[in-house]
């Protein structure tokens, strides 16, 4: 799977993605094929697999979760 995470430079959300990044790579070692940080403008945070939304803070007003990304990667 390709997963990736737009993330708001303008706000300093590099550490979530980082971190986020850093669990599901010790998890999904063997799926994850590439894994890309974006960084954006626009209070985003924004995680995608293979080009499908997974999860969206501009439609949450919050961070994720890291167990609730991890059961939507699981259910593809």
């Amino acid at each position: 799977m390709i997963l990736r995470i737009e993330y708001c430079a303008d706000w300093s959300y590099e550490q979530e993605a980082v971190g986020l990044a850093a669990k599901l790579l010790e998890y999904f070692k063997h799926e994850i094929k590439m894994l890309q940080l974006v960084p954006l403008e626009g209070s985003r945070f924004e995680v995608m697999a293979d080009d499908e939304p997974i999860f969206s803070k501009l439609e949450t007003d919050r961070f994720p979760e890291y167990d609730e990304i991890k059961k939507s990667l699981q259910d593809l």
